[in-house]
């Protein structure tokens, strides 16, 4: 089986907006979110074609707080503190 870059990258962007999703009915999320991010940026930095990997994430963490709708304030802050975690890995 080959894997894609999609296929890698898809189920950590669903935890992250699982967690968002959680967020939303009123539950801190924060460390699991720094967590599933810092996980994520540990996974993907051991494939081979990582930096390809990683910018994939970001990006649809990106596009995913982009499109947030406005209602929903707790997920979109929750999709922002996810990007803003990824690019800064400590």
């Amino acid at each position: 089986m080959n894997a894609t870059v999609v296929g890698l990258v898809t189920p950590h962007l669903l935890r992250v907006v699982d967690l968002a999703n959680d967020a939303e009915k009123g539950i801190n999320v924060d460390w699991h979110v720094r967590g599933a991010v810092t996980t994520t940026m540990n996974e993907l930095g051991q494939q081979f074609n990582a930096p390809t990997l990683v910018a994939a994430y970001i990006d649809g963490l990106e596009n995913a707080a982009r499109q947030a709708p406005a209602t929903r304030a707790a997920y979109a802050r929750t999709l922002q503190s996810a990007v803003a975690a990824a690019r800064n890995p400590r």
